[in-house]
């Protein structure tokens, strides 16, 4: 299987309205060939950076899934 290689941006949506509550993020994962894909995400995360490897990790569960079922 062919490594699956993407970047992500992350934007703030809504701050967590109480001390260590979730911060909801929209995560946009882009990849590179074969895996030239564009997903978007909403995810709740302490942090920006747990909400980015949080998106990578969906992105490539689909990318892997697909790649499995062609």
């Amino acid at each position: 299987m062919t490594r699956v290689l993407a970047n992500a941006i992350v934007d703030v949506l809504k701050e967590a309205v109480v001390n260590g509550g979730l911060t909801t993020f929209r995560v946009e994962v882009w990849g590179r060939l074969p895996y030239d894909f564009v997903r978007t995400y909403t995810i709740q995360e302490k942090s920006d950076n747990l909400a980015a490897q949080e998106g990578l990790r969906r992105f490539v569960s689909e990318m892997e899934e697909s790649a499995l079922e062609s």
